[in-house]
């Protein structure tokens, strides 16, 4: 978790500025599933030097260093997932909101598709429509 990072030496050669620390305030325990450029509203609010480009940097450091997982469930943008842990998604078609499904699902995957592949894991997204959105259509 992002909380780790803060505090232990789990990330190697990452520099500790107050704006990094804004952004990894910012995604610890989020579970929004941000875009770089929701981030960058928050945090700017609070570090108003921040630059996007600070922000896209860090997110890219996270990413490599494994902390963060990025999404491209959003055909607009990239997202960023702070829970690197084994889970699906499920996505609203409208307003793009994106809800965690946690554990495992088994997913059978044909031999003559993998053939030469040995699978090592899998990232499912679900689509639909959440309550708030499915009652404004009604």
């Amino acid at each position: 978790m992002i909380s780790n990072l803060k505090h232990k030496g789990a990330l190697k050669g990452f520099k500790r500025t107050p704006q990094r620390l804004s952004i990894l305030e910012h995604l610890d325990g989020n579970t929004s599933h941000p875009s770089a450029e929701e981030i960058y509203r928050v945090v700017a609010r609070k570090n108003p030097s921040m630059s996007f480009a600070t922000v896209y940097n860090t997110l890219n450091t996270l990413v490599q260093a494994g902390a963060v997982r990025e999404l491209t469930i959003d055909p607009d943008r990239k997202r960023y997932d702070p829970d690197t842990s084994a889970h699906h998604h499920l996505i609203c078609l409208d307003c793009k909101k994106v809800v965690d499904i946690p554990g495992n699902i088994p997913v059978e995957v044909p031999r003559s598709a993998v053939r030469d592949f040995d699978v090592l894991g899998n990232h499912i997204e679900f689509y639909g429509v959440c309550g708030p959105c499915g009652k404004q259509k009604t």
